[in-house]
């Protein structure tokens, strides 16, 4: 009787010794850790395996470069209607029309409409291809700008949880590593996409200035010089805190998604869920990313416009018209209005939102099958 009382004060001690911790580190029992049967401790919810970081770099390039081929039709048409070169022209054929702010609906109903008016416009005057035009560049710069922004938001994620928060992540880890991955991936980038957006803007046929990316990178270094090609780098500064904006969101969202799928099949490793369980929470996941991406485009999205205006060709007689960040927010406010900051918004979000599904959930599957390598 005597053994077995005290293995029953043995049973009970090791059930109870996860939560003797203090009242801060036993406020989330959920966070606790948990004792398997022969004693041994077994992670903690809030941690996070380590994943290698040149996993982080080819998951994020693959993610990239679904996302830019499928939704590049739509790249073009935003980066046209966000210069003024294009907005004449569009705002007097057939997808023009009486502009009425205060009905939000029919504006954004009208807005699809003319977004799809476009594609086609583009399609028949200028061709299927014209549809796919700064791909290559876009590729170029979409691989390694998704490389680079997921391997160091991924390693710095790390290194300043273990620097400054005991190897926990935290809202503000994820803010001071959004925020260096964003200013790492514009300062590495700024040329490659200075070079789509030209080439975006090129008129087809007798007006057309470039005939390729690389004629498109010699004339800038030639007539601009070297520093032409980060024209409108601050702007790309200041459209980091629209990757800052969803990083932090995403991680939210998927805290929330990770705490349900607790609450309902509680601490057991995915390996032990079912696949239509993995499908969905990985739907989830990449549709958290898609609403990260809706929200934080529209908070920052003038800006860009104003990347757009500063990196477009100058005028004829060799002058730009756009110069600098506040001057550029004068001019297009003064000359077009408040409204013209938002130009091209809706097939920025009809390109922005499901490419950032398709990135972000092929760049959790690409992590999961290296993470074993």
């Amino acid at each position: 009787m005597g053994n077995k009382r005290l293995d029953q004060i043995r049973q009970e001690a090791r059930e109870s010794l996860p939560y003797l911790g203090s009242d801060e580190d036993s406020s989330n029992m959920k966070d606790a850790a948990l004792l398997t049967t022969d004693g041994a401790q077994t992670a903690a919810v809030s941690s996070q395996p380590e994943i290698k970081p040149w996993v982080h770099f080819v998951a994020g390039g693959a993610g990239g470069m679904a996302g830019a081929i499928i939704t590049c039709p739509f790249d073009v048409v935003k980066t046209r209607l966000q210069s003024d070169v294009f907005q004449s022209a569009y705002k007097s054929s057939a997808v023009s029309g009486t502009h009425n702010s205060s009905y939000f609906i029919k504006s954004g109903a009208r807005h699809f409409r003319e977004t799809f008016d476009i594609i086609s416009n583009v399609y028949k005057l200028e061709g299927f291809r014209s549809l796919f035009k700064g791909l290559g560049p876009n590729l170029v710069g979409v691989i390694p700008a998704r490389s680079i922004n997921f391997f160091t938001y991924g390693t710095t994620k790390q290194i300043y949880s273990r620097a400054f928060n005991d190897g926990q992540e935290a809202p503000w880890i994820h803010l001071i590593s959004a925020a260096t991955a964003g200013w790492a991936t514009s300062t590495a980038t700024n040329p490659i996409w200075l070079i789509k957006t030209r080439l975006q803007l090129d008129k087809a046929g007798l007006t057309r200035q470039y005939k390729s990316s690389w004629d498109c990178l010699k004339h800038i270094i030639q007539h601009e010089g070297f520093f032409g090609l980060y024209k409108g780098l601050s702007a790309s500064y200041l459209g980091s805190v629209e990757g800052i904006l969803q990083w932090l969101l995403y991680e939210q969202m998927k805290h929330v998604i990770k705490m349900r799928s607790i609450e309902k099949f509680g601490h057991i490793s995915e390996g032990e869920k079912s696949s239509s369980e993995k499908i969905k929470e990985w739907c989830q996941r990449s549709g958290s990313a898609g609403l990260a991406k809706f929200l934080a485009s529209i908070v920052t999205y003038p800006h860009e416009v104003v990347r757009t205006r500063l990196r477009q060709a100058p005028l004829q007689d060799g002058k730009l018209k756009y110069t600098g960040l506040t001057q550029s927010f004068r001019v297009i406010i003064k000359e077009e209005g408040l409204t013209s900051m938002y130009g091209g918004l809706t097939p920025h979000l009809l390109r922005t939102v499901p490419n950032s599904i398709i990135m972000f959930g092929t760049w959790e599957l690409v992590i999961k099958l290296l993470s074993n390598v």
